[in-house]
């Protein structure tokens, strides 16, 4: 990334301030701003997350705040009530609380002095979430967002639930929020209040993964906040990115699709970050994008190109190796002027006997059965990205050898996808609860397989996922599983392959018990989005320059971390594990002297072929030390069922000094419902 430090406008900073809300609470938040905003008023930028402004995102804030600063913006960054240094507690995602604070704060910054009363929100995952959700609110002055990696739906394509199936990532995610709702706020921001605010958070944040796991349909809880419950509620123009190797790249294509206003869409090769840090690469120049839509939303300047690009800009990825982590995927740039696109033509591949057969041809096969082992899943990586390194799917092989599998022929020509592909299926299950993981792939000359994109489904769910019913064993139903969008170019002389499996741990919770599935292949039928070759031909080629951003503010690695990814088998006793480790070390922050420790260490486990011996279980370190003021926190959590119910146990340690302050325990059970 390009450090610029000269940049239209001077820029002064505000380290922090307190914003109050109506109810007397008072939010924490820091501001860049251009200094001649006093006499000459700007619009205002949003970002309120709950990741700690003082130190966790304080680098990546340094970079592009700061850098929108120098171009005519005044860039607010809210801790939420009861994150950071922000008064309250938090006690969930999305709550209607967050929500009125946000207008609260939108409504704040317009009346500032060095604000014009014109606003956008932008934010990556939570805020890009939040951003999404405000805007359905209509808030005075609020003029376009921006959102990053984030769903318009929190039950079907969120980190909970995927095709209503329980995501181990819900458990992961849990943990993380509880370690982070865990943590003190600075001394040196809030005073000697902070072991008041610190034990408020301690007693009352409570445990969000019993609450996650107490709505396993889609109910009203999860419609709070979806904003494809009715997409005419946003009025404003925006502008959705995400990444293939992101969990969130399914709601760019319906946020295009279903919102009735201006908007832009951007989905390059990265995982869970902004995209001019995008891993894996190429990362581009997302802030000069950003500025340009700024510029034209909320300056009028309409002439700036900020709309004059293809709708949709995507990459799309060239074949590769299979492997868990990429520095750069090979790929071009491609556009759409719309979305959908009259140029993507979805064709039906017919299936037989484990074969992918021509568009049109006939296919006839006798019934297939699969019953997977429960190690069907331990390659496939997170079902999101977050940092890339090391958590991207490995060859598919070792997947395969457990599910029914589908090959076509070796291709004649280059066939390029745009989309997102389905599988209609014709099958009957031996259990009335059963699950199907269907997953595409590249296979190479070499026969070495990569995962291209994926979908879960619940057969439970085949009246809805409001309504999910038992299955009637033997009794056959036609489904239709969607997978993931994607962009992918298979080369001639390779072939796709389709694999469906009843199990896919531990990406997701297994079924009750194991299922045998049996698919009817005559009566089903692999549907992919088509994009010619000739496309590019026909519409606007989308460029980007290289990224650029604000010097990052210094940091020093006091210890080093660790970061590792072992699946390991264990053939005396049948178990097998998955073990990772996310250790940041500790790292300085150098200008508040401030020293901070995080570690997170997960483990999924399972015993030969028993449902419910799967387990998932993680452990948190998080610490802060500066001069004589010292503490941290560790939390557990550890997740296990019974073909009933789901078992919920947790702990949390808080220390300061070397002192034990407080000790919480945690022990519940919640019904499965049809999962």
């Amino acid at each position: 990334m390009r450090t610029v430090t000269s940049l239209p406008h001077d820029v002064e900073e505000t380290e922090h301030l307190w914003i109050p809300m109506s109810d007397g609470t008072r939010l924490a938040a820091r501001l860049w701003r251009p200094v001649s905003a006093e006499d000459e008023p700007v619009p205002g930028v949003l970002e309120m997350i709950p990741y700690r402004k003082r130190d966790l995102t304080a680098q990546r804030d340094s970079i592009h705040h700061p850098y929108m600063a120098g171009y005519g913006y005044a860039c607010l960054r809210v801790d939420l009530r009861g994150s950071g240094d922000s008064e309250g507690v938090l006690t969930d995602e999305y709550l209607e609380q967050e929500l009125r604070d946000a207008e609260e704060v939108l409504e704040w910054m317009g009346e500032q002095p060095w604000c014009n009363g014109r606003s956008g929100m932008m934010g990556i995952s939570w805020g890009g979430f939040n951003a999404l959700q405000v805007a359905a609110r209509r808030p005075r002055g609020l003029g376009a967002i921006i959102t990053v990696c984030s769903s318009d739906d929190r039950y079907a394509d969120d980190v909970h639930y995927m095709g209503g199936c329980l995501l181990s990532d819900n458990l992961s995610w849990a943990s993380t929020m509880f370690a982070y709702n865990s943590c003190p706020p600075d001394p040196a921001i809030v005073g000697e209040r902070w072991r008041e605010l610190w034990m408020d958070r301690l007693e009352h944040s409570g445990l969000w993964l019993e609450e996650w796991l107490r709505h396993q349909r889609r109910d009203e809880y999860w419609q709070h906040g979806s904003i494809n419950e009715d997409f005419s509620d946003i009025e404003c123009p925006v502008f959705a990115v995400s990444g293939w190797a992101d969990g969130y790249s399914n709601a760019v294509f319906r946020m295009l699709a279903g919102l009735d206003v201006p908007t832009r869409g951007l989905i390059g090769p990265w995982s869970h970050k902004y995209p001019h840090m995008g891993q894996p690469g190429p990362p581009i120049g997302f802030l000069q994008e950003c500025v340009a839509w700024w510029d034209h939303w909320l300056k009028d300047k309409s002439d700036n190109g900020a709309v004059d690009g293809p709708d949709l800009s995507i990459w799309m990825q060239d074949a590769v190796e299979p492997s868990t982590t990429y520095k750069n995927r090979p790929g071009r740039w491609v556009g759409e002027p719309s979305w959908p696109s009259p140029r993507v033509v979805d064709t039906r591949y017919p299936l037989g006997r484990h074969r992918i057969g021509e568009p049109d041809s006939e296919m006839h096969s006798p019934e297939l059965t699969v019953q997977s082992p429960l190690s069907v899943g331990q390659f496939a990586g997170k079902w999101c990205s977050y940092n890339a390194p090391p958590d991207m799917p490995f060859d598919q092989r070792e997947e395969d050898g457990g599910s029914m599998v589908f090959d076509s022929d070796r291709l004649p020509e280059r066939l390029e996808l745009l989309g997102a592909p389905m599988v209609e299926l014709t099958l009957s299950a031996d259990r009335p609860i059963a699950m199907v993981a269907v997953r595409l792939s590249d296979v190479a000359p070499d026969d070495e397989a990569t995962r291209v994109s994926y979908g879960l489904y619940n057969l439970t769910h085949y009246n809805g996922s409001d309504d999910p019913r038992p299955l009637k064993p033997g009794e056959p139903q036609t489904v239709k599983v969607q997978l993931n969008g994607m962009a992918q170019s298979f080369p001639a002389g390779h072939r796709l392959r389709l694999a469906l499996s009843t199990s896919y741990w531990p990406v997701v919770w297994p079924s009750p018990e194991p299922v045998r599935l049996t698919v009817h292949p005559g009566n089903s039928f692999l549907v992919l989005p088509v994009r010619p070759a000739t496309a590019d031909d026909d519409g606007p080629v989308p460029s980007f320059g290289e990224p650029e951003g604000a010097p990052p503010i210094p940091v020093t690695q006091v210890q080093p971390g660790e970061h590792d990814w072992n699946v390991s088998r264990n053939l005396v006793d049948l178990t097998g594990q998955l073990q990772v480790v996310k250790d940041l070390g500790v790292v300085r922050f150098d200008d508040i002297d401030l020293a901070v420790t995080r570690r997170a260490y997960e483990k999924y486990s399972f015993a030969s072929r028993d449902a419910n011996s799967v387990r998932g279980e993680t452990d948190w370190t998080m610490g802060f030390e500066r001069g004589d003021w010292r503490v941290h926190i560790e939390t557990k959590t550890v997740l296990t069922s019974t073909p009933t119910d789901f078992h919920v146990d947790a702990e949390l340690d808080a220390y300061e000094g070397g002192r034990r302050v407080v000790s919480k325990n945690w022990s519940t059970t919640i019904p499965r419902d049809f999962i």
